[in-house]
């Protein structure tokens, strides 16, 4: 596992009850997709670093939660998971409110694995 902040953690003990799981769960699954990758707090949220570079990101609010990949117009998406107008959430997977709105694990491993390769050949 990466560098782990643990400003992630009381972040993550703070959000409401319902985003707490997919929290957690996407900070896991990040980890075990990016070797290396590390934990950070940016703008009040937490934020993914490879390479020196932004990842990605996750955030809670009073009623959603949202995961955003910094590069997602990069990102190959054979999977249609990404929401590039941001109309209906911050993010690039739209509104989260429990763990049956999050894609497929490996789905969104696709993502990040691919992310992660962009931010390593830049």
């Amino acid at each position: 596992m990466g560098k782990l902040d643990p400003r992630i953690d009381v972040y993550i003990s703070k959000a409401e009850a319902f985003a707490q799981e997919p929290l957690k769960h996407l900070r896991q699954l990040i980890h075990s997709t990016c070797p290396g990758v590390e934990e950070t707090i940016k703008w009040n949220m937490p934020f993914f670093m490879s390479h020196g570079k932004i990842l990605c990101h996750i955030a809670s609010f009073k009623k959603h939660m949202v995961m955003g990949f910094w590069k997602a117009k990069e990102l190959k998406d054979p999977y249609g998971i990404l929401q590039m107008d941001n109309k209906t959430a911050m993010g690039n997977i739209g509104k989260i409110s429990s763990m049956q709105d999050l894609p497929k694990d490996e789905h969104l491993a696709s993502l990040l694995r691919d992310a992660y390769t962009i931010n390593k050949e830049a």
